[in-house]
């Protein structure tokens, strides 16, 4: 395994890195949840590091020096968008340490990614923590910290990037914005993306076309979503209306680098989200500003400009909602539970969003707000699922003021299905209210699960450890195995008027244990119906529901 790195590995690792950026683009533009984005974050980041790629297979060396030259200068000519210039930023100031640096040690790599983080720092002039910023100096400092502890270079950067998803996955408690949206910064999704291109390298793995990120990096708050995350989120009023971006080349013989930092003071004075950087030879600049005039006025004094472009942030604030006007829909559904297969089965069944909650995990009425406002619906239909979900769900009410929620009672999964299921997106509001409400009553649902204490309750004295069956209000059977304590609840809650009979098996239970289970109530209930879905439930080992 590698202790160092030379120049043929970082001229590899960077092709790496951009290409494992492509691949997942599309998922880190899915995070992106700002109202009026200059670009798509992984698209920018990945036309970004494209350039530095395209830069790369110009220089014919393999000296870590003009390499990183090469790294530095193909970034900061494609940095597109904020994301953009601040990963340029990042290889700029990795590039600048580790160039005169030939092997590349763990130490050296450790210092170049400090510095690669203060030179992006620098580079914003309002730094936000949440941001990919706050996952790149959280791996730097972790990186600086463990550097000694390491020998082999693929250990430490496989340690730094576990450090960096930690810090991701804490993004939406440092910036607002992502937990209201219930994503992680997308920023720091693609940079992680780039060092796993980089550990690929020094594991000597080939990255496959259909390589994608692993799944725990999808936002905790969520178990399925879709792209009504951007435009559902409240547009806000725009401040400055033109974004102006542009290059300043062939820079004049009296233009100094005290020059370059003025013309940054001067556009942090007519607007905000000002990006100035680069050197004597080239300069790129970005800001938001209602008189793009002027700042092109001021850069012109400096050099001759390039590749000016200005949108009409306005025009695309107005395009976002007339969009999102024409997309609304009248009535929406959210159902709230825990485990991935009844998530599956609620979209299944046209369920807009699906938020985790269960037994034990009781959502919050902001949390259920905050789900309702994504979808974009004039009528919400509320499935809680929990009869202690139920008064939370309706104190959500008084959170929306866009969106009329209705509640549906349903105190159990089955129920929220059965709820599902009686929608129709031809009647009122009104008609599917009533509609549900009486669906739910032609539903009696049961759930197998241990007993977490000794006790005497429901005329059964309960050790520690025992199987029980209870429906929504008391305990109705007990047992040593889960087998015959589902068969004695089915018995318990059957009357004849059922006809179906259907069970979801938790995380718990295998598939083949769910099938006989099923198999002998198909022969003990000849007169129904019985079917068996995975529900993936926590807890609970079976979910049963008779109609």
């Amino acid at each position: 395994m590698p202790k160092t790195i030379g120049g043929t590995e970082f001229r590899k690792m960077i092709v790496s890195g951009a290409k494992i950026l492509e691949i997942n683009r599309a998922k880190v533009d899915s995070l992106n949840v700002f109202p009026v984005p200059d670009g798509d974050t992984g698209t920018n980041m990945s036309l970004t590091i494209q350039s530095a790629v395209k830069e790369l297979s110009l220089c014919s060396s393999n000296r870590l020096s003009e390499l990183c030259d090469a790294v530095s200068k193909g970034a900061l000519k494609g940095a597109r968008g904020n994301s953009g210039v601040i990963l340029s930023q990042l290889f700029r100031g990795i590039c600048a340490e580790i160039k005169n640096t030939d092997p590349i040690t763990i130490k050296a790599f450790a210092k170049a990614m400090e510095n690669g983080t203060k030179v992006a720092y620098s580079a914003v002039s309002k730094p936000k923590e949440g941001t990919m910023l706050t996952v790149a100096r959280l791996m730097s400092e972790f990186a600086k910290q463990a550097a000694p502890k390491y020998r082999d270079f693929a250990e430490f950067l496989a340690a730094v990037i576990q450090k960096g998803e930690e810090a991701l996955q804490k993004t939406p408690e440092m910036l607002p914005v992502l937990k209201k949206a219930g994503v992680v910064d997308s920023g720091g999704m693609g940079l992680l993306c780039i060092y796993r291109g980089f550990l690929a390298v020094l594991n000597g793995e080939e990255v496959a076309e259909d390589y994608t990120l692993p799944e725990a990096q999808k936002s905790e708050e969520e178990i399925f979503g879709d792209n009504s995350d951007i435009i559902n989120l409240d547009l806000g009023e725009i401040e400055f209306a033109y974004c102006t971006e542009f290059f300043i080349i062939n820079l004049k013989k009296s233009t100094t680098l005290a020059d370059i930092d003025r013309l940054k003071e001067k556009l942090l004075a007519i607007g905000d989200c000002v990006i100035c950087i680069g050197d004597l030879e080239l300069v790129k600049v970005h800001v938001h500003t209602n008189t793009p005039g002027l700042a092109l006025q001021y850069a012109v004094e400096l050099g001759e400009l390039d590749r000016v472009k200005i949108e009409n942030m306005l025009e695309q604030n107005r395009a976002l909602r007339a969009k999102r006007e024409a997309e609304k829909k009248e009535m929406g559904m959210l159902a709230i539970c825990a485990g991935q297969g009844l998530a599956d089965i609620f979209k299944d069944l046209l369920v807009d969003r699906v938020i985790e909650g269960g037994q034990t995990m009781n959502p919050s009425a902001s949390d259920i707000a905050n789900a309702v406002q994504k979808i974009n619906a004039e009528h919400v239909f509320v499935f809680p699922n929990n009869k202690n979900i139920i008064l939370a769900a309706e104190q959500a009410k008084a959170l929306v003021d866009n969106r009329t929620i209705h509640v549906i009672p349903t105190k159990n999964v089955p129920q929220g299905f059965a709820a599902a299921l009686a929608f129709n997106p031809e009647a009122s509001a009104e008609e599917n209210k009533t509609d549900m409400i009486h669906a739910i009553d032609n539903v009696r649902a049961g759930q197998v699960t241990y007993a977490v204490r000794s006790t005497d309750v429901n005329g059964f004295h309960l050790e520690e450890g025992d199987i029980i069956g209870l429906d929504d209000k008391k305990i109705l059977a007990k047992g040593s195995d889960i087998e015959s304590t589902l068969l004695s609840l089915v018995a318990r809650l059957k009357d004849g008027a059922h006809e179906i009979i259907t069970l979801y098996y938790g995380q718990d239970v295998s598939e083949e244990d769910a099938e006989a289970l099923a198999g002998k109530l198909a022969e003990q209930y000849p007169d129904c119906d019985v079917d068996f879905h995975f529900g993936g439930q926590p807890i609970y080992y079976y979910i049963v529901s008779l109609e």
